[in-house]
């Protein structure tokens, strides 16, 4: 962990000017400075920084804050990593805090097999452009494929050597440890003691991380014999999930942001030859089903998601699934067919960006009509197949979460393929009541399974949020300037802060109007003046809320006895941060998702039977269904935190 004073360092020494202009040209106007944004497309400078108040703002599309929010940004990477960056620039020291020995043996585990295929990447190149083997074979291959030495270079491509266990026997010498080369994969033990290279005479492919780590690789025969597999992965490790992780993911987020859309291919030559015709805003699935991991990580940098199919109508119709993913993710999916015969890698060959980019132009469809087209032949003259089809366009049409854009598709369905709307919207309300009912089955019915129980007193609601609200402000007073760190993204970020957000971002509502009162005085004062925010409370001019001010911060103010498997004492709470806020912040969430599930329920119970009686019962199952999804997601996350 990053002591809280580096962290102040880094952010004393970090100019917003001096950070940004390693990224933007700038221009002064006035006492600030002006540039075109690295986050959108623009031809008219909307960037504005401003370094008085340490901040960067842009006019055009939102994106503002400090610089260490800006390298976040920009190379999409975590508040630590963040951190590193801008310290290493500004030569500051990051001497990390004592971690627990679990975390230690977790950390060290995981940097000895970054280290390890590090290595390996760099042996893998050394081979293929220092040796006679590599050269020959692999290096002349890469380019009777159309690769040119820059490209290689760029994505780092290599070479395992024939001999069977080259880079293991190398990698001992070095002194690598064979138990993280069998981690990582690259080394097969055998129980007699035979050890051997996984990826012995392929080519390489290093896959990494979005921040750029070398975290597994692809290796390709160049063996014509069907007994070898064409291609072989890394198998998922301590550092790997393949489900998780996009080829080119690294080199192409800048691109997918710059313009706002992300090209979604299958293999790794398809992506080096369209960053080799300039087409960079492009990753791969490597070979895989897409996920809904793969398709939220595209999400992080746009909305814009194109999926590009060969001309293999087999190949399409059995990849069709990762269209209702994108689209239940709210992602605005495109389809692209190429020619029969082509793939994006023979495609892009010879093409320059401008005819790739107008090809593209040219033949993004939306998923209607390239389902339509994709089966119109065999549905044309069968009502069965046609009906089936209708249905499966439906189908995708209700995984959509916005009411209003799936309004529009269904409009669109409707003019297409000449059924009526009305019929399409009751198919899409029972495919929707269907998916609640199975939801709810599934998770309380089908093994008997009741939801779990957050820490809770048998009391009415009303006293119950006045607890739980009590104890949040308790946190807020207490601990407010405290650091914890986010487990899902490691951000360091204190008590307050983490609150504050959780809180805005979801719209939630104090019960107690004057814990409503003070909390949004506190964000009010907390975000001007930290420091005294606990003598401004007990010294507010309202005698009620300095009352509770005194109170939480007496001596003897312990939380709710909701939380006494923590402890009572203030170093069994402040060691338990991490834990505890969080679950408290999701406790409180869940309470008020309840009953808004409650509220709902007994609305659709209470629905007049007339004649809008559908669209009515469709909105609130709409509703119904966010709430449900989101009790799921928290009751599922407290259980998880109840095990810990």
């Amino acid at each position: 962990m990053i002591p809280r004073e580096t962290v102040d360092k880094i952010f004393e020494a970090a100019d917003i000017y001096d950070v940004v202009k390693d990224y933007v040209n700038l221009k002064r106007a006035g006492v600030n400075y002006k540039g075109n944004c690295p986050f959108h497309d623009e031809k008219t400078p909307s960037f504005v920084v401003s370094p008085a108040k340490g901040i960067y703002k842009c006019f055009g599309c939102g994106a503002a804050g400090n610089s260490v929010k800006f390298v976040m940004e920009h190379e999409k990477v975590s508040f630590p990593e963040a951190l590193r960056i801008l310290a290493k620039k500004y030569n500051i020291e990051i001497k990390e805090e004592k971690l627990t020995e679990e975390k230690i043996q977790e950390k060290e585990t995981r940097d000895s097999l970054f280290i390890v295929t590090e290595f390996a990447k760099n042996f893998f190149k050394k081979q293929l452009f220092e040796t006679t083997e590599g050269k020959n074979t692999a290096l002349s291959y890469f380019k009777e494929r159309g690769f040119n030495e820059q490209t290689i270079k760029k994505f780092e491509l290599g070479w395992s050597p024939s001999k069977k266990d080259a880079f293991t026997q190398t990698a001992l010498k070095a002194g690598y440890k064979l138990k993280f080369l069998t981690e990582t994969g690259l080394t097969v033990a055998k129980n007699d003691g035979y050890k051997f290279d996984r990826f012995a005479e392929r080519i390489i492919f290093p896959i990494r991380t979005l921040s750029g780590k070398v975290t597994a690789f692809g290796g390709r025969t160049l063996k014509a014999d069907k007994k070898i597999a064409k291609y072989l992965n890394s198998p998922e490790s301590e550092i790997y999930n393949k489900s998780k992780i996009l080829y080119g993911i690294y080199l192409a987020k800048n691109a997918i942001v710059k313009h706002d859309k992300c090209f979604m291919t299958e293999g790794y030559t398809d992506v080096i030859s369209m960053h080799q015709s300039g087409i960079e805003n492009v990753v791969a699935s490597s070979g895989t089903s897409l996920t809904v991991e793969q398709i939220k990580l595209v999400r992080r940098f746009t909305k814009n998601l194109s999926i590009i199919y060969d001309g293999d109508p087999a190949g399409i119709k059995a990849s069709l699934r990762g269209i209702d993913l994108a689209l239940a993710e709210e992602m605005n999916v495109k389809i692209i067919a190429l020619p029969q015969g082509e793939d994006p890698d023979s495609f892009a060959k010879n093409k320059t960006r401008e005819e790739l980019t107008e090809y593209f132009d040219k033949h993004e469809k939306d998923f209607i009509e390239f389902k339509i087209n994709l089966f119109a032949g065999e549905a044309k003259n069968d009502p069965v197949k046609r009906a089936n089809l209708i249905r499966d366009i439906v189908k995708s049409v209700s995984v959509i979460p916005d009411k209003i854009l799936r309004g529009e598709y269904i409009k669109s369905v409707s003019k297409q393929l000449g059924v009526n709307e009305e019929t399409l919207y009751s198919e899409v309300t029972k495919l929707l009541r269907k998916k609640f009912d199975d939801n709810r089955n599934k998770n309380y019915g089908k093994f008997g399974r009741e939801p779990v129980k957050p820490r809770l007193p048998n009391e009415t609601t009303g006293i119950y949020f006045e607890v739980i609200e009590k104890d949040i402000l308790n946190f807020l007073l207490n601990y407010g300037n405290q650091i914890i760190e986010i487990d899902e993204t490691e951000e360091k970020i204190t008590v307050a802060e983490f609150i504050i957000s959780e809180i805005k971002n979801d719209d939630l509502e104090f019960h107690n109007l004057v814990y409503k009162e003070i909390f949004r005085d506190y964000e009010r004062y907390f975000s001007e003046n930290n420091e005294s925010v606990q003598e401004y409370f007990l010294k507010h001019e309202n005698e009620k809320i300095s009352e509770i001010a005194a109170e939480i911060l007496g001596p003897k103010q312990e939380l709710s006895k909701i939380w006494n498997t923590y402890g009572s004492s203030d170093d069994n709470i402040e060691k338990r941060l991490n834990k505890i806020v969080p679950e408290i912040i999701d406790t409180f969430k869940l309470k008020i998702v309840q009953l808004k599930t409650e509220e709902i329920k007994k609305q659709i119970a209470e629905l007049p039977k007339n004649e809008n009686y559908d669209d009515n019962l469709n909105e609130l199952l709409e509703k119904l269904k966010l709430f449900d999804d989101l009790k799921i997601k928290l009751t599922d996350i407290l259980e998880k935190t109840a095990l810990l």
